[in-house]
């Protein structure tokens, strides 16, 4: 009867790779290891036997044919219970392999680099790892398979009190499974990337990051997938929500957008209030001006640094969030103060191109991110009166304030702050109405602001109705069967008008 134990080790990240080792061995496990784990066992004396000794047959190919022989995938995938496959392995000199740690070659990594080569990307696509991983995760009666340095610890305690459950190894398989899944569904979106094929399908496998204490209302669960924590870093307060994050990216999208010494303040998903000036403190005070109603319990997005006088006039309003590039040290106890609220630092960009998603009955609507790209080098003046270069300024601001506004959106502006938001609207006009009554209800004049429309003004009625209160120029994509009508109202009331040829809804 065999006595060996036998555990195979190959892995491309080394992460702990020697300490796990050691205390195999002192389990009584013989190591088997591939080339390049062999040698770095040896280095630090740790005895193993590679796998080409053990198997009789080199690594050939420049290693691209390593583990894939009857020795070890018989070793992995023999069932002990079932005496013909002992008597087989028996017959074949093929020795039961109880442990399989192998991760994968980093392709991944390799394709983060624009520069890599496809020959690059092919090379470091991994065949016989998914392969053993596959082997010992259907074999996980008998077999434990690791695929992460994260998993060693806790595999080692349970090792050294006696042995490895069965729930244990299956809870190993499945994040086996799991990993190799990840794996190809990189590869294949990749591959299709770079050679340029319509995708076929949409994979995608994000990793749970967190479970939430519920969704957008109590009764909703709800859970946190994905990289978020890679682009913001919390300091301080309770945990995010699912409303929260949400928020936060509306405020950011819209934030990375405008220009430097800018605030944005959001509630549900829509602005409450934006705003540039030539000092942060400034910023928020103006965009805090438009509603400050609304602002209560909001998000609060700047993108400079905090320092200790902006602090403290953030404190004197409950706030959700606060999200910054980053804070002055003296800023910080200030902001702590308050203890749940959120403090949040940003660590990188957001607005990277890519995909949005959207559930519908039966599958998932997906479509590319919005963004402004050439909107402002194609403006096209249609009425008599030319917007000033102050009027153009102020349209471009309240123009990216409507792209990232609920639609209907309606955007009044001055001085690149926003004077009235009118978003979320079932009709245009009712979106002016509203942009209108908040700015009134906050007393804030319109005299000579420009107006922004996410979509075209379909009737004249909607230039009947902000002429009304001092209106000076306008921006909306055009496009309408009535641009005529809508135009020649313009003109009747001395507006200038531009048209950027390009719609911004935002359902």
């Amino acid at each position: 009867m065999n006595l060996k134990r036998f555990a195979l080790i190959t892995v491309s990240d080394k992460t702990n790779i020697l300490n796990f080792a050691k205390k195999i061995l002192q389990q009584n496990y013989e190591i088997l290891a591939t080339g390049g784990t062999a040698k770095l066992l040896k280095q630090n004396d740790i005895p193993c036997t590679e796998i080409s000794d053990y198997t009789g047959f080199p690594e050939i190919f420049e290693g691209r044919v390593k583990t894939l022989h009857p020795k070890i995938f018989g070793g992995i995938l023999q069932r002990r219970d079932l005496s013909e496959d002992q008597k087989e392995a028996e017959v074949n000199g093929i020795l039961p392999i109880d442990i399989v740690c192998a991760n994968l070659y980093p392709f991944e990594k390799v394709a983060e680099n624009p520069a890599a080569t496809e020959a690059e990307l092919i090379e470091n696509i991994d065949i016989g790892g998914p392969s053993l991983l596959r082997a010992a995760a259907k074999n996980h009666k008998f077999v434990s398979v690791l695929t992460s340095p994260a998993q060693y610890d806790t595999f080692l305690n349970e090792l050294e009190n006696g042995s490895i459950s069965g729930e244990t190894r299956k809870r190993l398989a499945v994040a086996a499974y799991s990993h190799t899944s990840q794996y190809d569904t990189f590869i294949s979106n990749t591959l299709e990337s770079r050679f340029k094929f319509d995708s076929t399908a949409l994979r995608l496998h994000l990793p749970k990051t967190r479970t939430l204490r519920y969704g957008e209302n109590p009764h909703q669960q709800a859970t946190l997938y994905g990289s978020f924590f890679d682009y913001f870093e919390i300091l301080h307060g309770k945990e995010l929500s699912y409303n929260n994050i949400l928020d936060i990216t509306a405020a950011v999208e819209l934030l990375e957008e405008l220009e430097p010494n800018s605030c944005v303040i959001v509630k549900h998903n829509n602005p409450a209030g934006a705003a540039s000036s030539s000092t942060l403190l400034e910023a928020y005070n103006k965009a805090l001006q438009c509603d400050p109603v609304a602002a209560f319990g909001g998000i609060v997005a700047l993108n400079q640094i905090v320092d200790a006088p902006l602090a403290s006039k953030l404190n004197e309003l409950f706030l959700e969030v606060i999200i910054a590039p980053g804070f002055a040290e003296d800023a910080l106890p200030i902001l702590f103060k308050k203890k749940d609220r959120r403090i949040l630092k940003q660590l990188k960009n957001i607005s990277e191109r890519g995909t949005l998603i959207k559930t519908i009955p039966g599958g998932i609507l997906v479509q590319d991110k919005d963004f402004l790209s050439n909107d402002f080098s194609n403006l096209k003046t249609v009425t008599e009166n030319i917007p000033d270069e102050k009027q153009l300024k102020d349209l471009k601001f309240a123009w990216t304030v409507a792209k990232n506004a609920k639609s209907n959106a309606i955007i009044f502006a001055k001085d690149k702050m926003t004077l009235g938001i009118g978003a979320g609207q079932v009709s245009r006009i009712d979106a002016v109405k509203v942009a209108v009554m908040k700015a009134s209800e906050f007393s804030l004049s319109l005299e000579n602001a420009v107006v922004a429309s996410d979509a075209f003004f379909p009737f004249a009625d909607n230039i009947e109705e902000i002429v009304k209160h001092g209106i000076t120029a306008v921006i909306e994509p055009g496009g309408s069967v009535r641009d005529d009508e809508v135009i020649n109202a313009a003109n009747k009331y001395s507006l200038a008008m531009v048209f950027t040829g390009k719609r911004h809804f935002k359902h």
